[in-house]
């Protein structure tokens, strides 16, 4: 397809066993780290680009970032059985390059970096089918900001960090439509810092929000259904380190998961300290009034933009 860029992913930030704190993702490890969290690149509308007797080939690549990525991906076709030839055509396509800001005031080794950027994506297509000629429309757009600061000579680090994604794939069909939308968002919190002591050891402290959010809605000419998801740990740990070794300390870690479609509903909420698990809450009942937007105590700057935005 001559390079051409169909989608994008920004992906949420995994935190593996070992990462900030290595006393912290035991045994509750960090969202995602055992099974890493998959997404969709809706490419219907360029199926009459595709379908031209030709070879194509799908890449991926990483970029603003380092390159210890590892990518992989699937495939998915559905096949009409009723139809001898598939035909579709492009009618637009737009993709505008990230918008990227970064602004940062150092004096020495401590100083503030602010960093931004955000993205659109959409395109719209035709397919022949033996239900009739069927329009799609594919959007995407992404919004990322992160705050660091350095303190106390570089041994303080503090990240604030939020990253939205928002899908939308619409399909019109000669006798209905079909829309759906999924909206995710990624919080995530970081404050590290590393205690000089007299006799050469240091402390090591860190504290840790990080959160995985998605809302889904799907509506079709039979119904309309909707989905939540809300995934947030919370984690604290200290180190005494003598000599390059840890000779004492303590990691404590709180998650909320809670998943709910109406029909189905999942809640857990677990605590750990010291390797063991002191509480641990599970249920199923669906709630009859659905949770409000980016519960278990989000504050206000990782409130969710209101339902119209999306």
């Amino acid at each position: 397809m001559d390079g051409e860029t169909v989608g994008a992913i920004w992906p949420f930030t995994v935190i593996y066993t070992g990462g900030i704190n290595p006393l912290l993702w035991r045994p509750i490890t960090g969202i995602g780290s055992f099974d890493l969290p998959s997404y969709d690149i809706e490419i219907t509308p360029f199926l009459g680009t595709i379908l031209d007797g030709k070879t194509h080939e799908f890449g991926f690549s990483v970029t603003n970032a380092l390159d210890v990525w590892y990518i992989d991906a699937n495939l998915h076709l559905w096949l009409d059985s009723e139809s001898t030839k598939t035909e579709g055509k492009l009618l637009t396509r737009n993709t505008l390059p990230p918008l990227v800001s970064v602004v940062s005031d150092f004096k020495g080794l401590n100083g503030t970096f602010l960093t931004s950027a955000s993205r659109s994506i959409s395109s719209t297509g035709w397919v022949k089918s033996s239900h009739g000629n069927i329009t799609t429309r594919s959007a995407q757009d992404f919004n990322y900001s992160n705050k660091m600061v350095m303190g106390n000579d570089g041994n303080l680090q503090i990240v604030i960090q939020i990253i939205d994604f928002i899908d939308t794939v619409y399909a019109k069909l000669p006798s209905s439509t079909y829309l759906i939308k999924s909206f995710k968002r990624f919080p995530l919190y970081i404050y590290a810092d590393d205690l000089d002591q007299e006799d050469g050891s240091y402390v090591s402290l860190a504290n840790i929000t990080l959160g995985f959010y998605e809302e889904r809605s799907k509506s079709t000419g039979v119904g309309f259904s909707m989905s939540s998801l809300k995934n947030l740990q919370n984690a604290q740990g200290y180190m005494l380190v003598v000599d390059d070794s840890v000779v004492s300390g303590l990691g404590s870690t709180q998650e909320a998961y809670n998943y709910d479609d109406s029909k189905f509903c999942y809640f857990r909420n677990v605590s750990s300290s010291n390797y063991t698990i002191i509480f641990d809450k599970v249920g199923n009942t669906c709630s009859k009034r659905r949770q409000s937007h980016l519960g278990f105590g989000f504050s206000r700057w990782w409130s969710t933009p209101s339902r119209s935005s999306i």
